[in-house]
C-alpha cells in the first residue's frame, strides 16, 4: 500500500473549522478527501483552492447520518485505492432549544449525525487502518461537551458522546497502531457565530481569558499536530482548543 496515494479524509469538509482542517492537512502532504451534504459549490471552492496552493484534493456528497451510504463510500473511494492515513470526523448539525421545548425529531437527528454518524465513519476507517497497522483519528467535539449548555442539549449529549467514543476507541486500535483523539472547540469564528447578537458575543469573551473568539485555522493546527509524526504517543486524549474557557 505504500504505492497508494497518502489521504486525510475529512468529513464536512466544505467550510468553517472542516475547510481549515482540509486545507491544512493539504500543506501537511495529504492528498484531502472532503465531504459535504449541501452547497456542493462551496466544496469545489475548497478544492480548487488547495489545487491551487499545490496540493491535491476531492470532494464527496456524502450523508454522515446515512450508514449504508458510508459502507458504500468506504468500499467505492477508500478500500484499496488509496492509503487511509488520517481521519477528521468534523460533519456536525445544531438543532438548539430548550429542553422541556425540544422535539424528538431535534433531538434525534442531532444525535443521528453528530454521533451516530462519527461512528460509522470511525468504524470503516477503522476496519482499513487495522489492516494497515497505522492511522491517525481526530475527532472533532466540543467545549460544551464538556461543560454543557443551556438549549443545546441534544447537541451536548451527541459532543460528550463523542469524548467518550473517543477514549474506548483509542484503548481498542492502539494495538495497530493507531491513535484516536479528540479536539474540543471552543467559541469559533464561523459563519454560525458571526450571525450572533453582539451582546451574545460579549458575554462569551467575558469567559475567555484570551478576550477574543478563536479561528478555524486554531482548530486545524491542533488537527495537524495531532495528525503529525511528532503525536505518535498521543492517543486517547481531549485536547482543548478555547482560549482558556473552562467550566
Amino acid at each position: 500500500m505504500s504505492d497508494l496515494p497518502k489521504v486525510a479524509l475529512v468529513t464536512g469538509g466544505s467550510r468553517g473549522i472542516g475547510r481549515a482542517c482540509a486545507e491544512r492537512l493539504a500543506k501537511d502532504g495529504f492528498e484531502v478527501y472532503l465531504t459535504y451534504v449541501s452547497r456542493p459549490e462551496e466544496a469545489e471552492k475548497v478544492v480548487a483552492a488547495i489545487n491551487e496552493a499545490g496540493g491535491e484534493a476531492k470532494a464527496f456528497r456524502l450523508d454522515a447520518s446515512n450508514r449504508e451510504a458510508m459502507t458504500a463510500f468506504f468500499a467505492e473511494e477508500i478500500k484499496d485505492k488509496v492509503s487511509l492515513e488520517v481521519l477528521v470526523n468534523n460533519a456536525g448539525i445544531t438543532k438548539d432549544g430548550l429542553l422541556i421545548r425540544m422535539k424528538d425529531e431535534d433531538w434525534d437527528r442531532v444525535i443521528q449525525v453528530n454521533l451516530t454518524g462519527a461512528f460509522a465513519c470511525l468504524r470503516e476507517a477503522a476496519k482499513i487502518m487495522v489492516k494497515q497497522r497505522r492511522g491517525r483519528i481526530v475527532n472533532i467535539a466540543s467545549v460544551v461537551g464538556q461543560m454543557g449548555n443551556a438549549g443545546q442539549a441534544n447537541y451536548v449529549a451527541a459532543k460528550a458522546g463523542l469524548i467518550g467514543l473517543t477514549k474506548s476507541a483509542a484503548r481498542e486500535l492502539a494495538s495497530r497502531g493507531i491513535t484516536v483523539n479528540a479536539v474540543t472547540p471552543g467559541f469559533i469564528q464561523t459563519d454560525m457565530t458571526a450571525e450572533l447578537p453582539e451582546a451574545i458575543v460579549s458575554k462569551m469573551l467575558e469567559n475567555i481569558p484570551l478576550g477574543r473568539l478563536g479561528g478555524p485555522e486554531d482548530i486545524a493546527s491542533a488537527v495537524s499536530f495531532l495528525a503529525g509524526e511528532g503525536a505518535g504517543y498521543v492517543t486517547g486524549q481531549i485536547l482543548a482548543v478555547n482560549g482558556g474557557m473552562y467550566m
